[in-house]
């Protein structure tokens, strides 16, 4: 699976950014979906999941919830993270990664995912 997140840039605190992630892959509605991201000097941590299918089962980070939300489009092999009311503590590189096994209780580990993107670095402004 080839992964291309774009979206990211330089926002200041309070403003909202749209990630996207698009997938070249025959059968995108079979891939568990999520985003993580790594700040400098910081371990990878997990964002948001969304599960295959029709993406009834969604997983968000305590960080980010109620700010961020994950949603994909299956006729466009895509998934969106919308995030909103962005701190500074919100600056990174996001990730988004694909997983065809991953189960609902590993959504939000890392080892559950197979291919990965490039990342796309959101920078927030105080």
């Amino acid at each position: 699976v080839q992964l291309q997140a774009s979206g990211g840039g330089l926002v200041q605190a309070g403003d909202s950014l749209r990630l996207s992630c698009a997938a070249s892959v025959a059968r995108f509605r079979d891939y568990t979906m999520g985003w993580f991201r790594q700040a400098p000097g910081k371990e990878r941590e997990f964002v948001a999941a969304i599960s295959r299918g029709g993406g009834t089962s969604i997983r968000v980070a305590d960080t980010v919830k109620g700010r961020f939300a994950i949603s994909r489009d299956n006729s466009k092999n895509t998934i969106i993270l919308q995030m909103n009311s962005l701190k500074p503590e919100d600056t990174a590189v996001y990730y988004c990664a694909a997983g065809r096994t991953v189960i609902v209780s590993s959504m939000a580990s890392d080892q559950a995912y197979t291919d990965w993107g490039q990342g796309t670095q959101v920078t927030v402004s105080s």
